[in-house]
């Protein structure tokens, strides 16, 4: 149980190191890329809060259903960026979504028995929504990787942007959110 404590405290460190990234972020750019940092703040912070440890933090069974309101309304808008840019906004829909199907999944009582070690072995999800997110949030994590070890090499050898804006924050940032995604879901 410890070391379910600690791990559920490490990803909420994360996620809200995450989260605060993108809020510097977001003070540092214009427009579109603005945008995506606000979003993908709220995301760092909603994860941050999903994943406070149930042993440690007991929150109030409404508290699921707040939070697939704020999801489901940012699916919403995820959707609406979706069909008119397309690109990484598709990305930003999937993860509302899935921040939403993980709320909702939270709000059965078995689930809620389940988080807070009532219940053993009882499954919040469903099983085949949770295998594809997961193949997903891998397969994203596994090219973001890819693509960042080269970003970090080609921008050793000088100053370059500042610091918020810097290309490989950016996607070490989407990275850790993802890597949180993948813990998320195994625990689901």
């Amino acid at each position: 149980m410890h070391g379910a404590t600690l791990s559920g405290w490490l990803l909420v460190v994360l996620c809200a190191a995450t989260g605060t990234y993108c809020l510097l972020r977001m003070r540092a750019c214009e427009g579109e890329e603005r945008r995506a940092a606000g979003g993908e703040a709220l995301m760092g912070f909603g994860m941050a809060v999903m994943a406070l440890p149930a042993a440690v933090v007991t929150q109030p069974g409404w508290s699921w259903a707040v939070y697939a309101a704020v999801f489901g309304g940012t699916a919403l808008l995820g959707l609406a960026e979706a069909a008119r840019r397309g690109g990484h906004h598709l990305h930003h829909l999937v993860g509302s979504l899935a921040m939403l199907y993980m709320a909702v999944a939270m709000t059965s009582p078995a689930a809620q028995g389940a988080h807070t070690g009532h219940a053993v072995g009882t499954a919040g999800g469903i099983p085949v929504l949770t295998g594809g997110l997961l193949l997903y949030y891998t397969v994203y994590v596994l090219r973001a990787g890819a693509r960042l070890a080269p970003a970090a090499v080609a921008t050793a050898g000088g100053p370059g942007p500042a610091w918020a804006t810097r290309p490989e924050l950016t996607l070490a940032c989407r990275l850790s959110m993802a890597l949180a995604m993948v813990a998320m879901l195994v625990t689901l």
